[in-house]
């Protein structure tokens, strides 16, 4: 399904498959506003939890997004917890996906424009309702641009493709303590 939006500038209009929502306990209000905004905006969601209040594991809500916009079934999605850094950490696994905490609307704008990410995360200890809608605009507006950041994005993508064939440096253990 596709949609329209309007964006705070005016005439910019994308057209985006529904739109891929998710977060843990911490942010669950912050994403039920964020759901209504985005369909005034005319978008749709698709909800991937959390569901209530109860704690979650938030990396399982992320995997379940990326995973998604990887498939193709969604263009965009949006993670939310309490700092956005979990989430954003979590999505950031699964291959060809690049998600980035946005918490002004310079860094909204440039994880796309610059970084084509296609998650944005938030935390909802860390901004308001009102900014994260605006940032949520922000973001849905904006478009890669290519030009300087094009080599670098590509750099990124072949960075994860020497990961999978196993030519990647090797990951230290993790130490408990």
């Amino acid at each position: 399904m596709w949609r329209r939006s309007r964006g705070h500038r005016g005439a910019t209009e994308a057209r985006l498959k529904t739109i891929a929502i998710g977060a843990d306990e911490a942010a669950f209000h912050l994403k039920e506003v964020i759901k209504e905004s985005l369909a005034a905006l005319g978008h749709q969601v698709e909800d991937y939890g959390v569901y209530d209040t109860r704690p979650v594991l938030y990396p399982d809500i992320a995997l379940a997004v990326a995973e998604a916009v990887r498939a193709g079934k969604h263009d965009r999605a949006i993670l939310m917890c309490g700092t956005g850094i979990g989430m954003a950490i979590s999505a950031n696994k699964v291959l060809g996906i690049r998600a980035a905490v946005c918490h002004d609307p310079y860094s909204a704008e440039r994880s796309r424009k610059s970084n084509d990410c296609q998650i944005m995360t938030m935390g909802s200890r860390v901004i308001g309702e009102e900014l994260a809608k605006a940032l949520v605009r922000i973001w849905l507006e904006s478009e890669f641009q290519g030009g300087n950041s094009a080599p670098k994005v590509q750099r990124i993508r072949e960075i994860e493709q020497e990961q999978l064939a196993g030519r990647g440096r090797p990951i230290a253990p993790v130490e408990e303590g």
